[in-house]
């Protein structure tokens, strides 16, 4: 749309024919001086080129509207070279001309302009966009320094001669320019955040200078703030800069200032939130950045990345019921974004639906190419509901694929799993192996080393070997009652039950839920111990929780005694 200044055009042209034809001659008894005359002579043609000028762009104001760009531009280009001193008039239509890539024409209407002794430094940053464009650098270098001469405050100048500098590969003199505007005294906030802006560019293109650069640009942003700028979009850009050097201090004051000040503006507002839950996130703040994202949601219930993140915050806090309803809603809302079907299994099957999650996995199967993941979710999945038939076959499938992909993956925890639906499909050879294959990838991970001490101690194999490892698990977490409970178990198992009584029932102290196995086994210990009613006590306990004929059968032949 132009500028409204073609209002005043059409004005200006309505009168064009009055001051062409008013007499030149004061009025009076006395008759003006030569001088005077020529002065007002001068003043009228200057009038009438305006007037012809302002005529000639309101008409291409006409075509334009009129969609005859063409006619449009032949009437701004007379309009500017009509009246070469109106520089509002010189900047627009070489603005247009250069929008339309016609640089050659955009300089036949600045260069007059620009030699005029009054010439301001917009218009010599103009000429200056115009050689750059037209590859003529060394001119555009000059025009810059000008400008920058007659408007010293002025971003352009400085901003166009150091791109000129760093495109003719001077990246030292691009510096020295940058250094030059920081050092000006009186400098707006603007001003300052702006080159603050060409400090990091510049850092990024030139490594070795990155933090120099950084601190400068820090330094600017700071004195900017401390002129505390009243416009909101402003306050933005500092706040963007801040962030982007890495300052969060500085960023989240004043993103958190900005959202009380902020019009109510939904997508700028959701800009400023997921910037701030950014800031949190790397500060590992996850309160914080939950309290953002959820207030994203509240205002845009359509954001998949902020239910994406949400969920990933629910995992990490142990809440899987709420981890699910945010992955199941970025799903509906991005259903091509992979990631999110894997945490929404991870989630089901933390939960205990591990039904639900085979059939998120098959969801997926059916987008998505098969993957290391895919496969091993899909195996974790079936093993949760004891089809570990089933579950194997997709745990080789990953290892496979692991193998000629990314070997990394096939990490202690990827063997444990595989270790441990083994051992409940009831192949502990198998099993046996793959435990000890997770050891030698991490001989410290106390989980496969709790659990092959139990499975060979269940078992009345290789005791001694079992106690060892079940010792060293425990060392490793003292207060953990699964491993408490398999140090009592090995050591009843090696008939020394006075031993493994403390630690069977400090285990049922620190479990978290009374466990229907570690009643069994204190009855076990305590029948041991020739303590029967001790024994009978833990026995039942162990039944209310769970239903087990073995426990009935143990209990029925000590209350036989």
């Amino acid at each position: 749309m132009p500028s409204r200044y073609w209002i005043w055009s059409l004005v200006v042209a309505s009168i064009a024919g009055l001051a062409t034809s008013c007499c030149p001659f004061p009025c009076g008894k006395q008759q003006a001086s030569a001088s005077a005359i020529r002065r007002e002579l001068a003043d009228e043609r200057a009038l009438t080129r305006a007037a012809e000028a302002h005529a000639h762009y309101a008409r291409g104001v006409i075509h334009e509207m009129n969609d005859e760009q063409e006619a449009a531009n032949g009437e701004y280009y007379k309009a500017a070279l009509q009246d070469p001193g109106d520089e509002f008039l010189a900047l627009e239509v070489s603005r247009r001309f250069l929008q339309g890539k016609q640089p050659e024409k955009a300089l036949e209407i600045i260069a007059p302009a620009a030699a005029r002794t009054n010439a301001t430094g917009e218009i010599y940053s103009r000429l200056g966009i115009i050689y750059s464009q037209l590859g003529k650098m060394e001119q555009a270098i000059a025009a810059n320094r000008q400008a920058i001469i007659r408007s010293p405050d002025s971003l352009d100048g400085y901003q166009n001669l150091f791109l000129g500098y760093l495109r003719t590969k001077q990246p030292q003199e691009a510096l020295k320019v940058l250094d030059q505007a920081a050092a000006r005294p009186a400098s707006d906030a603007e001003f300052l955040v702006g080159i603050a802006a060409l400090y990091a560019s510049f850092g990024i293109g030139a490594p070795g200078e990155k933090e120099a650069a950084k601190a400068k640009a820090l330094v600017l942003l700071k004195r900017a703030d401390q002129l505390n700028p009243a416009s909101p979009s402003l306050r933005l850009k500092l706040a963007d800069a801040f962030n982007l050097l890495g300052d969060s201090s500085h960023a989240s004051r004043l993103y958190l200032e900005l959202l009380k000040r902020l019009p109510d503006t939904a997508a700028v507002r959701e800009r400023v939130r997921a910037n701030l839950a950014d800031i949190y996130l790397r500060g590992s703040d996850h309160k914080l950045a939950a309290e953002q994202l959820e207030a994203i949601v509240r205002d845009d219930p359509t954001n998949p990345q902020a239910y994406y993140f949400l969920g990933r915050f629910a995992l990490e806090a142990n809440k899987p019921a709420e981890a699910v309803e945010h992955f199941r809603k970025m799903n509906l809302l991005s259903p091509n974004f992979e990631p999110a079907y894997y945490l929404l299994a991870m989630a089901q099957i933390d939960i205990g639906k591990p039904a639900e999650a085979v059939a998120t996995l098959e969801k997926a199967r059916q987008k998505f190419p098969a993957t290391f993941a895919l496969e091993f979710w899909t195996a974790l999945a079936l093993s949760r509901q004891k089809a570990y038939g089933e579950a194997l076959k997709h745990y080789t499938a990953a290892e496979i694929m692991a193998k000629a992909t990314d070997p990394k993956q096939l990490d202690e925890r990827f063997y444990f799993q595989v270790g441990s639906t083994c051992e409940r499909k009831g192949d502990y050879a198998e099993a046996e192996k793959y435990f000890e294959k997770s050891l030698q990838l991490a001989p410290d991970f106390a989980e496969a080393m709790n659990y092959l001490g139990y499975m060979w101690a269940e078992r009345g194999m290789k005791l001694e070997k079992a106690r060892e490892l079940i010792e060293k698990a425990l060392k490793a977490e003292p207060k953990n009652a699964a491993y408490l409970d398999s140090l009592a178990w090995v050591l009843f198992k090696l008939d020394r039950p006075k031993e493994a009584l403390p630690y069977v029932l400090q285990s049922i102290k620190l479990n978290e839920q009374p466990d229907a196995t570690l009643y069994d086994h204190l009855g076990d210990i305590y029948a041991a111990l020739k303590q029967l009613a001790k024994a009978r006590e833990a026995w039942r306990k162990s039944l209310s929780l769970e239903p087990n004929e073995e426990i009935r059968k143990k209990l029925a032949g000590a209350d036989s005694k």
